[in-house]
């Protein structure tokens, strides 16, 4: 298995040879931000709403002494606003409080503070500190199933499944490359499979 992950790792390197996060944002906290607002929201939409909220505030002090009718106001088209709002600013003063005003890199740290999971502590320790990681994401969970590569639907139990498989050096990037490729080809309720670079190595397609 682990050299059939090998294969498709290397055929999505192939195929986007660039694999950025599709999140813009400028320092770990305003990724931090972003990703919170991405929750059941399109990365474009994010995208739309953070140069204003940056504009107000760009910092952790910032944003942790921010009223939150405003930020309400800002992010309201990203969806859930009175949540994340309110998230935001808990997660400044946290960051303030505790990490003196850092982002921190450890995964008990990151999901310590409000409304961090590990999906989103993942995407920061990879694409801010470089560190292994794999990011469990619809598109993560869809593909990796019908690959054959995990066999499940829980997140927990498919990072754990993945982090067997996947170089160390490479999972932060094939994340990030199953994004692109569930949003080009291999799209949810219809699979592209003959346009699809994988299919020779996918269980799915393999049963069409």
């Amino acid at each position: 298995m682990q050299n059939k992950a090998q294969r498709i790792t290397q055929l999505l390197k192939i195929e986007y040879p660039d694999s950025l996060c599709s999140l813009e944002y400028g320092d770990p906290f305003h990724l931090l931000m972003a990703v919170r607002l991405a929750a059941q929201c399109t990365d474009a939409r994010v995208n739309l709403v953070m140069p204003a909220l940056l504009q107000a505030y760009p910092t952790p002090q910032a944003m942790a002494a921010a009223d939150v009718l405003h930020v309400q106001q800002l992010v309201r088209s990203c969806g859930f606003y009175r949540t994340k709002a309110q998230d935001l600013i808990t997660i400044a003063q946290q960051l303030c409080a505790r990490h003196g005003g850092q982002v921190p890199k450890g995964m008990d740290e990151l999901t310590a503070l409000q409304g961090v999971g590990r999906k989103t502590a993942n995407l920061i320790r990879g694409d801010v500190f470089g560190l292994p990681a794999i990011v469990v994401d619809t598109h993560c969970i869809r593909i990796t199933n019908l690959l054959g590569l995990t066999d499940t639907k829980n997140p927990a139990k498919i990072e754990q499944q993945l982090l067997q498989l996947l170089d160390p050096a490479e999972s932060n990037n094939f994340c990030h490359r199953l994004v692109l490729h569930g949003r080009a080809i291999c799209i949810a309720r219809r699979p592209q499979c003959g346009a699809c670079v994988l299919a020779g190595e996918c269980d799915f397609a393999q049963l069409r």
